[in-house]
């Protein structure tokens, strides 16, 4: 019974704990660099932390280690560990990477001792070849310019670079021997170590679009958005005809206005009350003398009257009447 626990106290040291947190696999284009995390518990901050290659820790080769000077961790300095106890994680930096890089690293904390394992963690790591985009999708105004940035693996260093519109591969610009185009409207520019870039310059709206960058038989495509200007609404001045007149500006409303305003309106009552009664006072008198001549007028009719009756009793007897009118008595007289 204690030959099976012996045998498995034995292998404990061989048996590694995992770290916190892993990365898991990563993809990198040959020719780039690359920065792996890797997290720790606090109680590992004052360990000596390493970086090696391999899926296993009895057969995994060491690339670099906190306690080695970067100079003596590796000749071509291509690998370099940072740890900050401060954020509980240690970076691995690996440089110019190139395809047969691929495989398993290993990120540890060595712990030592017989009976305890180092704390690891695993990162499948895969160099491709290739072309890449920092952003596929751009957007500038009219008549501003946009710059696109591709960038290729190791192996088409040497190969031409293409911009071109999607669907019309007749609207190709290259880059030729010189590493360089430009124009008025786009600039194409390869540095010559995996990354050239396109300037699209003076945008107009016709340039909205796909295009392709491109790379050797690679390429990536990338969207183009040109918005347009603000517009801006333009006011126009026409001089006036020299026949027009114009009135001087209206004088600014103030308190003695206002005052002279109310004197107007009240005169313009007054006049008006004034009109009125005396308006009321003719009527009043017409009123008044025609009622003092309507009993005259009634007693002239009645006379009348009585006149042509009498006229018509005698016959031919002409009989003269005459009335006398005494306007201050308004009596009748006749005779």
């Amino acid at each position: 019974m204690l030959q099976p626990f012996i045998l498995a106290l034995s292998l404990l040291p061989w048996i590694p704990a995992l770290l916190c947190s892993t990365e898991g696999e990563l993809s990198v284009l040959e020719g780039q660099s690359l920065t792996v995390p890797c997290h720790y518990e606090p109680q590992y901050a004052s360990y000596v932390k390493y970086w090696c290659r391999g899926k296993t820790k009895e057969f995994c080769s060491s690339l670099a280690r906190t306690d080695v000077t970067r100079s003596a961790n590796t000749a071509e300095e291509k690998v370099g560990i940072f740890d900050d106890p401060v954020q509980l994680v240690f970076t691995v930096t690996m440089s110019n990477l190139r395809e047969e890089d691929s495989g398993w690293y290993m990120c540890g904390v060595e712990i030592g001792g017989v009976w305890s394992a180092d704390v690891v963690t695993y990162t499948n790591i895969r160099v491709i070849h290739g072309l890449t985009v920092v952003n596929s999708r751009l957007s500038g105004g009219e008549g501003s310019s946009v710059t696109v940035e591709c960038h290729y693996s190791e192996r088409f260093r040497e190969s031409e670079k293409k911009w071109c519109r999607s669907g019309d591969w007749s609207s190709c610009l290259s880059t030729g021997s010189e590493g360089s185009y430009d124009d008025t409207s786009v600039a194409i520019s390869d540095d010559r170590t995996r990354t050239f870039t396109v300037t699209l310059k003076k945008l107009q709206m016709r340039n909205t679009g796909w295009y392709w960058c491109s790379a050797g038989q690679q390429k990536m495509p990338v969207h183009v958005q040109v918005t347009p200007r603000p517009t801006t609404t333009a006011v126009s001045v026409t001089s006036p005809p020299q026949s027009i007149a114009y009135l001087p500006p209206p004088k600014p409303i103030t308190k003695e206005s206002g005052n002279n305003h109310s004197h107007i309106l009240w005169s313009l009552l007054v006049c008006a009350s004034v009109m009125l009664l005396l308006g009321l006072a003719i009527l009043a008198r017409k009123l008044w003398k025609k009622h003092k001549q309507d009993p005259v007028l009634r007693q002239l009719k009645e006379i009348k009257a009585r006149h042509n009756e009498y006229s018509g009793d005698v016959g031919d007897q002409q009989s003269t009447a005459v009335i006398f009118l005494n306007r201050d008595s308004q009596d009748i007289h006749m005779y």
